[in-house]
């Protein structure tokens, strides 16, 4: 008898749960919208250091290959001291094509994890092919992270050499992009021998 007058624990959470007084409907609300905020501040705050020089060269694959010849460039050192690191040029800036570069990035942490690319060889035999899907979507994209810095639009061409005056002048009128010229501007390119034409 005491027994059907004094319901259980898991009964009474489930009586609270089927009527929740105004005052347990707040605590929830409040709680989830503390929880979306955490979460949201933790997801961005990962992605600001997954998105630094240092994260990219954590590997060695990275760091001993394409990291090396980077420092060799004008992006790296040059007259004026501005740097572009490897997310200025590999990532880009605005959050919706961030997000989607990150999820394609999964792809290369499978090569990371299975060792495709983790020696110098290695990583020689996948150049072209890593190369040619950079290529791709920078071409995709109409080289938004090298106009980020270098704009047609801005150019005094009259403050150029005349060679590349005039072919910045045609790249604007046939509508091409940086990286229809500038392939291997940061990195070394890959033997080229076999390709035909594109990417």
């Amino acid at each position: 008898m005491e027994n059907k007058r004094k319901p259980g624990l898991i009964r009474r959470i489930w009586q609270w749960w089927r009527r929740p007084s105004r005052l347990a409907l707040g605590t929830l609300l409040l709680i989830g919208f503390a929880a979306g905020i955490l979460f949201w501040g933790g997801f961005n705050t990962g992605m600001e250091k997954a998105n630094t020089e240092a994260f990219c060269i954590s590997c060695h694959e990275m760091r001993n290959n394409v990291y090396e010849e980077y420092m060799e460039t004008v992006h790296y050192n040059n007259r004026s001291g501005v740097r572009a690191t490897c997310p200025d040029c590999h990532v880009p800036h605005e959050w919706g094509p961030k997000m989607i570069r990150k999820i394609k990035a999964s792809k290369e942490l499978y090569g990371k994890i299975f060792g495709i690319i983790d020696t110098p060889a290695k990583f020689e035999d996948h150049r072209l092919e890593m190369a040619q899907n950079e290529w791709r979507r920078m071409k995709a994209n109409n080289s938004q992270e090298c106009r980020n810095c270098h704009n047609f639009d801005y150019m005094d061409f009259t403050a150029q050499k005349t060679v590349a005056a005039k072919m910045h002048d045609q790249a604007t009128k046939a509508g091409q992009t940086c990286i229809d010229c500038h392939k291997g501007i940061a990195h070394k390119l890959p033997d080229m021998r076999d390709v035909k034409h594109g990417f």
